[in-house]
């Protein structure tokens, strides 16, 4: 069963605080070091300005990995981990991209989002991500595109997610909330209910 924490009304100052908390206790049980993977869009870089401002995380022994990417250069707008990078490098963590043969670590933390139509990194619902892919990442074509991001992507896959100790969410809006509870009891298929229903670790989401 599940083990999930659910904090509501969190906001951003309330997630750095957790994350910074968690990353320098993982930093101290691991001495050579962790890996995570964060999410792109708008969500989480003003929460990384704030963790950029904690003294105690040594961005040096953390290596970073997109959960996503869109299919275009690092230096546009549109890309994931040159926004990462931009974000993070400076404090001296190193950043990987995406590949087609990459070969992702085990995460100390897996940060996901989740979109209206229940995707979570570039797992689409019409790209029926499954939860025992053999593949750790998957060039994929949403369908329809995202307007705003029409762009083909790189993905991890549920189990290169769930290859973690732990999963915390931040999710925005009352509609997304409600989306992400009926997936824990669940009530749909869409991609975010497939990660939650195969999670062993413990789950955290920020509503």
């Amino acid at each position: 069963m599940i083990k999930l924490s659910i904090l509501p009304h969190a906001d951003g100052a309330e997630v750095a605080d957790w994350l910074a908390h968690y990353l320098i206790a993982k930093l101290e049980a691991e001495p050579t070091g962790i890996a995570i993977t964060i999410p792109g869009g708008s969500t989480p870089f003003p929460i990384l300005a704030m963790l950029a401002l904690e003294p105690g995380i040594d961005w040096a022994r953390i290596t970073v990995w997109p959960g996503d990417d869109r299919i275009v250069p690092e230096d546009n707008p549109a890309s994931n981990v040159g926004r990462i990078r931009a974000a993070l490098e400076p404090l001296g963590a190193k950043v990987v991209a995406l590949s087609e043969t990459a070969l992702p670590p085990h995460f100390a933390l897996a940060w996901l989002g989740m979109g209206g139509d229940g995707h979570i990194a570039s797992l689409f619902p019409g790209t029926d991500p499954q939860a025992d892919d053999p593949l750790p990442v998957r060039r994929l074509v949403p369908d329809p595109l995202p307007p705003e991001a029409p762009f083909a992507r790189l993905s991890l896959t549920i189990p290169a997610l769930l290859n973690s100790d732990a999963v915390i969410f931040v999710i925005r809006g009352a509609e997304k909330i409600a989306l992400f509870e009926a997936a824990l009891r669940g009530e749909h298929d869409l991609p975010v209910a497939r990660l939650l229903a195969a999670a062993h670790q413990p789950v955290t989401c920020f509503a």
